[in-house]
Parts: structure tokens; C-alpha cells; sequence
């Protein structure tokens, strides 16, 4: 069985990622990109769907862990009846393709057994490799994949189709493993010098890391959080992907299961904010370029998610053969969601763009032409029932979030030409901007219960609208959105954890599936951002700590937590929680923090 996702910790290299287990074991890793297949995917099954265990052999060693510094070098120590071993664990920054898995074993003390197990599963545990060897190394084979491998093991230490050998260390010594992919006909370099690259790879990350120039109270862990961030991005586009894994459930046990190895458009201005605010311009102007040519095209083709080379074709699968982490099946690789509709990224990207102008980044020269051909679909389609910001798998509906975002694309073109000086039809996009307005505040806007709710004509309340007031669609002070916060912490919040709406027999006519999730941690993030933009900074700072609390030991946060299991839910490290990490803990140090400067927008060119 995979551990608890509070016992993983994430390698990176900003072209992919692996899960590395408190037991030593890497149960996670594609390669060569985040999308691609895996080739460890213990993580969905078991041992035999491919891992790498380097642990001491025969025990059940006390371990502990911690990243060096501010890095993804990770340092894990075993201490056993014979003696204490560290493994530093770590994936170089490559200027190419290449992709390194490094793990290196030192001896502490005494002299302790230690044990790898090395089972190379491609194909998401599905195909086993020819092996052999060459010239001192592990080479193995299977279809467009070459995975070589250096260290003290051999053909002769295959046993089972696993490669298995123990070996001794003892106090100052120490023996190193190298794991190295390439495509196929191509040839790597061996590592000369284990020690140079692993403190390299530190000194990278901590280079990065001091740039930050966040200064509050919660400074390690917006550090941790945005490192997390730029281990998720794939470096040759810049683009961020949700999370490095696949299908990790909502719900133990269950079907809601989904790839996360994509780039959602949704979270864009959450990005560009969490960027800007600490300091990251390049990585900000990235995102912005990815963002331009993964939309090119004509808006009505316009998607939610993209590859993160901005890649269309996502297309959902099921995989058979695994059984799903703690047997929660199916197991899909793909995701149909992309080719839903759903209105709310129009808005989305209208406002990230909007922000980049507002924060300085050089107009884009495309820019400008791109959003006036998405206002002018937007302006004969945002009546349109949507899937919405859940991405239901239900019927469309009028969703009250939808429209809501509809309302900020005609908002911030309104703005690019009053406030920006722009060209564009704004009177027309006036009045656009009005009639969404009003039909928002007639229709999803329950007077009787005083909140704002899920879809036109329901009751029920959901945790995304308590962003109305952080786009600035109404004052955070307004009795509608104080009234829809009210009702988010008494129908939605759980020992101070938000559910994203109502999980009830009834959610299965709304979004398809059965009921059963977690409370969603950005959900939690966004009720205390609201708490702060209406004053109460004492409710806004209990919620922040109660969702930080959650991180494991090394700062990791997954996407939505289980209240009655304790444990963390969904694909993990997530990146829109780590996102709103950051930006609520700038919230907190100042009130003038993202939320506030996406809802002071010009309020005085709003007669509405």
C-alpha cells in the first residue's frame, strides 16, 4: 500500500517531478515531463507498478526529514539499533531535456545494511523493461524510453524482474545512485561528482528562494509554498501545472479521480498575484506568455486546461490495470474536463491580464487583440448555462460564479480603455457589464436566506462565491456578501475547513458523481480572504492557520483534507492551495494585500 500523502515529499527539476515516500521508496515520477508516463507509479498501486525503495534492509527505522535550506534537496535520516544513515535525495537543474534522479547514502554512525529495490515499471506500471548492462551502468529499454542507471548494481542483482542488492555503510562513508533518462538514440554523461551537483542543485534553489521578498510572520511557509510553485512549472513555456500527480482521490475509496498534470487557465490571476507580490517578474511574465499562445486560436475554441506545452488534445482514459491509490478506481490518465465550457475563464484571463498591465509588465502586442475577440464572443454567449468552476459532470446550468466572472471580463475591458487608455467599444461593454449585473443580483441572489447561491433558482450556497467580493463585483461590506459569508461558515465550514458546496444525495443531480469529498483547502483560504477584506482579521487569521497547520513536515499541502480520516485528500502537492497560501498570508500582513488589489478596481466607473 503507498503511504499517507502526509509522508511524501516532492522532487523537482522544473520539467517534472517525484513523490519520495518517509520509507525511502520514489512511488511517483514521469518522465520526461510532468504529462508524460510514468515509470514509477507505486503511488496508484503497489511495489510491482514500479518504485525505487533505498531504505535500511530488515528494520523499521525512526525517520526524519527535512529539505536543505530553502531547496528540494531532501535530506532523510534512518536511525536503527546499528546506526544512523542519511540519503540526500535530489533532481539537478538540467539546461537541456535531460532529466537526473540523484540519491546519495552516508553513514552517520555505526554501520547499518541498507537495501535498494529498483523496479522500473514504464507505461504507468503496465510495461517491464529489457535490462542490461552497459559499460558499468543499468540500462533499461522499453519502446521511446531509455532510462540508465549508475551505482552498485548489475544485471547479476535482478531478481524477480526487480533489481534488489544490500549493502554496508558505515560511519563516513557513503554510496551514491544516479538515475538519468533520455530519449531514444541518445547518450548521457555520467555524474563525475555527486557531492558538486547535489550542493549545486541546493545553491539553485536558494538562489531562488532569496529572491522572495515577502517579510511577514509566516515567511517559511510562503518560502516553501512558492518553491513548491516553481518545482510545478515546466520551464521551457512556463507553465503551471495543478499538481505533479494523477487521480489521488477526493474521497478514499472513491471515483472522483483526476489528472492534474495540466495548466489551468482558472488559475491565472491566483498565479500572476502570488508572483508579482513576492517578487518573481520573470516567472510572472512567463506565465503571462504561456497563457497568450496556449488561447491563440479563434475564443469560441477557447479551453480550461492545456498540456504545459499548451497542448489541446487531453484526452481521459481509464487505466485498468492499476487499482488506484488505497483502491480508489478508476484511474484515469487525460482529462475530458478540458473540453467543457466554462464561462468563469473568460474572466479569469481577462482579469490576469488586466493585473499584469496594472503591475507593469510590458504589453504583450497580441494581448490587447486577443481579449477584444474574447469579448466579443463573450458578449453573444454569456447567457449560456456553463459547467462551471467545479467542472461538473452533471447537466450545464446558470452558474451564479459564472456569471459572476462574466461580469469582471466586461469590467476589466471597460477598464483596459478608461484607466488604461486602450481602444475598444466601452460603452457598449457599459452596458454589457450592467445587464450581467443585474441579472446576477435578480437571479442568483437568494433575498430570503440573504446569500447569494449555488446556480439561478437553487438553495444551495457554494464556496466559490465568496470571491464576489475580492473581483470587486460588490463591496465586501455589502449585506449580500456579508450575508453569503455568513452562510459559507454555517452550511459549507467544518471545524474551520470549507467545503467547496453541499455534499448530499442530492450533489449527484448537480455535478454527476456521488457525494463524498473533502473540505477543499482553497475554499478555506478564500473564506479568510473574505474575512479580511470585511474587517475581521481575527476570524481570516484562525482560518489561515487552521488550512497551515495542515502541512506536513516538510511544508507540503495537498488539495482538500479529509475531517473524518484526518488526512490529506486529492492530488498533492496541489498547487492552487499553495497558491492561496501565499496570497492570504499577504492578505494578512497587509490589507492592501492581492485580494484587495483585485477588488479596487475603479469603483467610480460603476454606476451599477
Amino acid at each position: 500500500m503507498p503511504l499517507p500523502l502526509e509522508d511524501y515529499a516532492l522532487l523537482g527539476d522544473t520539467h517534472t517531478a517525484a513523490l519520495v515516500g518517509r520509507d525511502g521508496s520514489v512511488d511517483w515520477l514521469c518522465l520526461p515531463r510532468f504529462d508524460s508516463d510514468a515509470c514509477f507509479a507505486a503511488l496508484l498501486g503497489g511495489p510491482e507498478h514500479g518504485r525505487w525503495l533505498l531504505a535500511p534492509a530488515g528494520t523499521h527505522p525512526l525517520a526524519r526529514r527535512r529539505y536543505r535550506g530553502d531547496s528540494l534537496v531532501l535530506e532523510t535520516e534512518f536511525t536503527t539499533p546499528e546506526g544512523v544513515v542519511r540519503l540526500i535525495d535530489c533532481m539537478p537543474i538540467a539546461a537541456d531535456d535531460r532529466v537526473d534522479l540523484i540519491r546519495r547514502v552516508e553513514g552517520v554512525s555505526g554501520r547499518v545494511r541498507m537495501r535498494t529495490e529498483l523496479l522500473l515499471r514504464f507505461d504507468f506500471g503496465r510495461t517491464e523493461p529489457w535490462l542490461r548492462h552497459d559499460g558499468g551502468r543499468l540500462v533499461a529499454i522499453a519502446g521511446p524510453h531509455t532510462v540508465l542507471v549508475d551505482g552498485p548494481v548489475g544485471i547479476e542483482d535482478v531478481r524477480d524482474s526487480a533489481v534488489v542488492r544490500e549493502f554496508e555503510v558505515a560511519a563516513g562513508q557513503s554510496v551514491d545512485f544516479h538515475l538519468s533518462w533520455c530519449g531514444t538514440g541518445e547518450v548521457w554523461a555520467p555524474v563525475t561528482d555527486v557531492v558538486a551537483l547535489i550542493d549545486q542543485t541546493q545553491r539553485w534553489w536558494q538562489a531562488w528562494a532569496d529572491r522572495c521578498r515577502y517579510q511577514g510572520e509566516y515567511r517559511d511557509l510562503v518560502i516553501r509554498s512558492l518553491l513548491t510553485l516553481k518545482a510545478l512549472t515546466y520551464a521551457p513555456t512556463g507553465g503551471m501545472v495543478a499538481a505533479p500527480t494523477s487521480s489521488l482521490p477526493e474521497a478514499l475509496g472513491g471515483v472522483r479521480n483526476w489528472d492534474y498534470r495540466f495548466c489551468w487557465i482558472r488559475d491565472a490571476t491566483f498565479t500572476l498575484l502570488a508572483l508579482l507580490d513576492a517578487g518573481y517578474t520573470e516567472e510572472a511574465v512567463a506565465w503571462r506568455e504561456w497563457l497568450l499562445r496556449a488561447v491563440a486560436g479563434r475564443p469560441e475554441q477557447m479551453q480550461i486546461m492545456y498540456g504545459v506545452g499548451g497542448e489541446r488534445r487531453l484526452t481521459e482514459v481509464e487505466v485498468g490495470w492499476l487499482p488506484g491509490y488505497e483502491n480508489s478506481s478508476p484511474v484515469r490518465i487525460g482529462n475530458a474536463a478540458a473540453e467543457q465550457f466554462q464561462l468563469d475563464v473568460y474572466g479569469e484571463l481577462m482579469d490576469a491580464l488586466h493585473q499584469a498591465r496594472l503591475h507593469g509588465i510590458e504589453p504583450h502586442p497580441d494581448a490587447w487583440r486577443v481579449q477584444r475577440e474574447l469579448m466579443d464572443f463573450l458578449e453573444s454567449h454569456w447567457r449560456e448555462p456553463d459547467e462551471g468552476i467545479w467542472e461538473i459532470r452533471g447537466p450545464r446550468r446558470d452558474f451564479t460564479h459564472s456569471k459572476v466572472m462574466a461580469w469582471v471580463a466586461a469590467d476589466r475591458a471597460v477598464q483596459a480603455v478608461t484607466r488604461l487608455g486602450l481602444d475598444g467599444p466601452v460603452d457598449r461593454w457599459r452596458r454589457l457589464r450592467a445587464d450581467i449585473f443585474e441579472e446576477v443580483c435578480a437571479k442568483g441572489y437568494d433575498p430570503d436566506r440573504q446569500t447569494f447561491t449555488q446556480y439561478y433558482g437553487s438553495t444551495t450556497v457554494d464556496a466559490s462565491l465568496l470571491l464576489i467580493p475580492q473581483v470587486g463585483f460588490l463591496p465586501p461590506d455589502d449585506p449580500r456578501v456579508l450575508g453569503t459569508i455568513a452562510a459559507v461558515e454555517r452550511e459549507l465550514t467544518h471545524d474551520g475547513f470549507v467545503e467547496r458546496y453541499p455534499q448530499a444525495p442530492q450533489t449527484a443531480a448537480v455535478d454527476g458523481l456521488p457525494p463524498g469529498e473533502g473540505a477543499f483547502l482553497t475554499c478555506t483560504f478564500w473564506l479568510a480572504d473574505a474575512h479580511v477584506l470585511a474587517g475581521n482579521g481575527d476570524r481570516a487569521r484562525e482560518l489561515f492557520e487552521g488550512v497551515a497547520n495542515l502541512a506536513n513536515d516538510v511544508g507540503l499541502l495537498a488539495e482538500e483534507y479529509d475531517l473524518t480520516r484526518r488526512r490529506m485528500v486529492g492530488n498533492f502537492p496541489q498547487a492552487l492551495s499553495h497558491l492561496q497560501l501565499v496570497d492570504t498570508a499577504h492578505n494578512l500582513a497587509s490589507r492592501f494585500g492581492p485580494s484587495y488589489q483585485r477588488a479596487r478596481q475603479d469603483v467610480n466607473d460603476r454606476p451599477e
